[in-house]
């Protein structure tokens, strides 16, 4: 049997795109229903910073201080271990925010404390453990999803359909939406390190001979993130774990006595990176945003910001519309044009740091000394602000101005 729902807005995805996009939407009194196909939010080697961008949209909308007793560190300062030498890189204490500064907090505490602040809303509906496996076409529109449950299979009909089903989005696939790829020369390998009394404070990242390794602090352990060649796992796979655990130690000297924790390949997952964008993020009766729109490399951990600046774009752009009717795909475009230019300016940026900086290659200037534009930031600190504005607030940031049911 299958169960049937009407709604004005579908979103596919519980992510940070979808969830802030629903919770706005329903903040402003459109009926939505959100589609998230696991069972919660619980997923390792996600992203876990929450920009000054972000933040600040957490406080007009009246939830920053609540959403601050969560537990999470604060990094008001990017530094690197380039070449053994540390550098500074970001100062974040004059951007133009409330809160001068990265919060890194486990990405399934910020969905749980959005999605249950949704939930306050009676026009808002969440459902976990609902695939979408395919969408609704009826006289060339996209009119709903189909999607598999615990309880069977449901049908949702919408007069917008939002994917916000990340970089293998059924959605996009399914509406046959053009899509670009930007070849990228890296993959990174993700695992987990336990923590010690006495290590270090949480660092940017460690370079090395043209090679990084980041570590995020996670209270009880370290995710580690080792950016190696693309297509390169085969052949570190077959020197061996005891050289990829000396590897390890090269980066972050502390991790000798623990790296042996990584005793089976099972513990490293591999993260293929991609960059690409769709040419066109909407058709009639959908929008594409965040990673479903543009998938983005790690590099600066401005995805989950950047997915979250889409969403916003879409409340102010289609709330009021939506409150009254459907939208016509002429009202979509205006959402690309919005964050097109956003998104085109940072993936440009990311292809240029991993071609340039970070590809597993490194010239003999490389090894011995710091790269020129690292030099310049450690030597002239006022310069440390313009990285800081472009990873902690982004070109175009944006504002939230959609209106608010009574």
């Amino acid at each position: 049997m299958v169960e049937r729902l009407q709604t004005r807005c579908v979103i596919v995805g519980g992510g940070p795109a979808g969830m802030m996009a629903g919770y706005l939407l329903a903040r402003a009194g459109v009926s939505v229903a959100v589609l998230e196909k696991h069972a919660d939010f619980n997923r390792d080697f996600r992203g876990d910073t929450i920009h000054p961008s972000t933040l600040e949209l957490m406080y007009e909308l009246g939830l920053l201080d609540e959403f601050l007793k969560l537990p999470h560190q604060e990094l008001r300062e990017l530094r690197a271990v380039v070449n053994g030498q540390v550098v500074p890189a970001a100062d974040f204490s004059k951007l133009p925010t409330h809160c001068k500064f990265i919060a890194f907090m486990p990405q399934w505490d910020f969905l749980n404390f959005l999605s249950s602040h949704a939930k306050r809303f009676p026009t808002f509906q969440l459902f976990m453990e609902a695939e979408v496996v395919d969408l609704l076409i009826e006289d060339s529109r996209v009119v709903g999803v189909r999607a598999r449950t615990a309880r069977g299979e449901l049908e949702v009909r919408a007069d917008l359909v939002i994917g916000a089903d990340g970089r293998h989005s059924t959605v996009h696939t399914r509406a046959g939406l053009e899509q670009r790829e930007f070849g990228v020369p890296i993959d990174v390998l993700w695992m987990r390190i336990s923590k010690k009394q006495g290590d270090p404070k949480q660092t940017f990242g460690f370079f090395q001979h043209g090679k990084l390794v980041v570590l995020l602090d996670r209270d009880d352990y370290w995710q580690c993130g080792f950016v190696i060649p693309k297509g390169a796992f085969d052949e570190i796979k077959a020197r061996g774990l005891k050289q990829f655990q000396n590897d390890l130690v090269s980066f972050a000297g502390f991790l000798r006595d623990r790296v042996a924790e990584l005793d089976d390949w099972s513990k490293i997952k591999l993260l293929t990176v991609q960059v690409n964008r769709l040419r066109e993020w909407s058709c009639e009766g959908l929008l594409c945003i965040g990673d479903s729109a543009h998938a983005m490399s790690p590099a600066g951990g401005v995805g989950i910001n950047l997915a979250i600046q889409d969403a916003v774009a879409t409340a102010n752009l289609l709330a009021e519309k939506l409150q009254r009717g459907p939208v016509h795909v002429g009202d979509l475009r205006k959402v690309q044009a919005r964050r097109e230019w956003p998104t085109r300016l940072i993936q440009g940026m990311q292809i240029f740091i991993h071609r340039r900086i970070v590809t597993g290659q490194a010239s003999g200037e490389e090894r011995t000394s710091i790269p020129f534009v690292l030099r310049l930031l450690k030597w002239f600190p006022i310069l440390r602000q313009i990285p800081a504005r472009f990873i902690g607030m982004g070109p175009r940031p944006e504002h939230f101005h959609s209106p608010t049911a009574p």
